[in-house]
Parts: C-alpha cells; structure tokens; sequence
C-alpha cells in the first residue's frame, strides 16, 4: 500500500513537473513571438517614415521656388541621384518590410529616370517575384515598358501577356491592355485596333476606354 502510494505520488510529481516545463516552453515561445512582432511592427514604422522621406525627394519640383518647408531641386540628374540612393538605403536597411520592397522600386525608377535601365532592370527582375502581389505587378509592369523602350519587343509582350492573365489591383487588366495595344501600334497596328476595340467593349463609359477610342482615331488616321 505505501509503495502503490509512493509511485502514484511520484507519477503525479512527474505529470506537475512535465506542464510546468510545457507551460515555461509555452511562455518563452508566447515571448518570443510577441517579441518578434513588437520588432517587426517598429521596423515597418521605421521603414515606412524612410520611405516617406525617400519620395519627397523623387516627386520633389525641379526649377520652382521652394515653399516652406518643401524641398526643389534646380537639376533633375541631382534629384533622381539622391532620391536613389535614399530608396536603396531603406531597402538595404528594411529589406524583409513592405516599404523596403517598395524603395526597391522606386530605386528602379529613379535609375531610370538617370537612363541607368541595366540597373534598373535588374531590380524590377528581382521583384517580379516578390510575395506581395501588388509589387510584383507593378515592377512586371514597369519591367515590360522598360523592355519595349530598350528593343526587346517579344520580351515585353510576354510580361504583358502574362500580367493579363493575371491582373492586380494597382494593374488593373484594362491598362495592361493599353499598354500592350501601344507597343503594336507601329509594327502590327491591326493587333493594336483589336485591343484598342476589346477595351471599348469590355471597359465601356470609362476613362480608359475613352483614351482607347482617341488612339483608334489616331490609327485611323495613319492609314
């Protein structure tokens, strides 16, 4: 009897000892996670604020009298040089934030604007496949104008074509179509009336049908 009592004594002591070690693991963990974010939140609104400052630059007026508190630029090549270095300094510093990836591309951007586009290319190359599908949208989108604009046609086509099968929020399918009407419009104009003319159809009484209209009489025109 007492050695019965003994061991059931020790099996309870045991089973206390084992949930007081699950519940200190639960707590670490519990810390750990809440840590993590408590950090994570801090570098987003740390990100964000750079990011902030890093536009102000890039959409900053080039050859206008200062306001208060405004900063100008009296050189664009000084504007898009800063400004890319502030976007590159809050991706390099935030890269894991939604701010970090955005001043990626807006360092792409600005080396365009600096008619760096192998630069630039290679970072919209490198956010064509970010998790966050706005992103990689926009920098798919921006990607295909800069093919076009350097001569690699088929390339663009294919970044449009795929961002028409699979549109976003801030590229909506209707501007892709756009986009992709203006690269044939001095090789294949006819593929250009064709898309300009599904735009009217599917988009009717919108703005971008209205644009879609004005390039059919610009086509027609030319022919």
């Amino acid at each position: 009897m007492r050695e019965t009592f003994a061991h059931g004594a020790e099996a309870v002591l045991s089973h206390q000892q084992l949930t007081s070690y699950l519940l200190i693991a639960a707590i670490v963990v519990a810390v750990g996670i809440f840590g993590w974010r408590t950090y994570a939140q801090r570098q987003s609104v740390k990100a964000s604020a750079a990011f902030d400052d890093a536009m102000k630059i890039f959409q900053a007026p080039v050859g206008v009298p200062a306001a208060a508190g405004e900063i100008t630029y009296t050189d664009a090549t000084k504007k898009f040089t800063d400004a890319e270095q502030k976007f590159s300094d809050v991706s390099s510093k935030y890269p894991r934030t939604r701010s970090g990836e955005l001043a990626r591309y807006y360092s792409a951007l600005s080396l365009e604007k600096l008619d760096k586009n192998n630069q630039a290319k290679q970072l919209l190359q490198g956010l064509v496949g970010s998790s966050d599908a706005e992103v990689a949208g926009l920098a798919q989108f921006e990607l295909a104008g800069l093919d076009d604009r350097m001569g690699q046609g088929d390339e663009a086509v294919k970044l449009y074509q795929q961002l028409m099968a699979k549109p976003t929020v801030l590229v909506p399918k209707p501007v892709v179509m756009l986009a992709l009407a203006g690269h044939y419009v001095e090789k294949n104009p006819s593929e250009a009336a064709k898309l300009y003319a599904q735009i009217k159809s599917e988009y009717p009484d919108t703005p971008i049908a209205e644009q879609a209209d004005q390039a059919l009489a610009l086509l027609a025109g030319k022919s």
